[in-house]
């Protein structure tokens, strides 16, 4: 008997991460979603309009129209702290990859270039930066997360920290 469990529990293991790396191999993600299968976006234009995310939001100019700051400060104990302040924009983490809804989205931030991640607050904590002049920068998202344009300038903000 508690050699029949004994290989019982051996078949799951192997079982099991073969049908990961089948998976794996064919673009099923965690999620259940297959970013190959236009099927599970509601056919080939859902898909499309669902993961590029090169496409901006463009809002119209006015006293509406969303805008964002930010400041970089020293944490006082170890890295720095990012303050996102935005304009007539509301952070919806709820709405993430959900349908486009004017004024509403994520951030995501850049260090250098480099996305660092997504945003969903007014603060984030960097743990270090890079040595020498470091550029940080935060672009306001749609929920679809294409970047937001108002009269087709992106609404982002840089500056830049002198990290020593």
């Amino acid at each position: 008997m508690a050699r029949s469990l004994a290989l019982f529990a051996i078949g799951l293991v192997f079982g099991g991460g073969a049908g990961f790396v089948l998976a794996a191999a064919n673009g099923v993600t965690f999620d259940g979603h297959d970013h190959g299968d236009p099927s599970h976006h509601g056919g080939v234009q859902a898909e499309a309009m669902a993961h590029d995310h090169s496409t901006p939001v463009n809002l119209p100019a006015g006293a509406d129209a969303p805008s964002v700051a930010i400041a970089v400060i020293p944490d006082p104990m170890a890295g720095w702290n990012l303050h996102v302040m935005p304009q007539n924009f509301r952070f919806a983490p709820e709405s993430a990859s959900a349908a486009e809804k004017d004024g509403e989205g994520h951030a995501h931030v850049y260090i250098n270039g480099e996305k660092l991640g997504r945003l969903y607050g007014n603060w984030m904590h960097i743990p270090a930066l890079p040595k020498g002049a470091v550029e940080v920068e935060v672009s306001l998202n749609a929920n679809s997360h294409s970047p937001l344009t108002v009269d087709n300038v992106p609404v982002r903000a840089v500056v830049t920290v002198q990290v020593d």
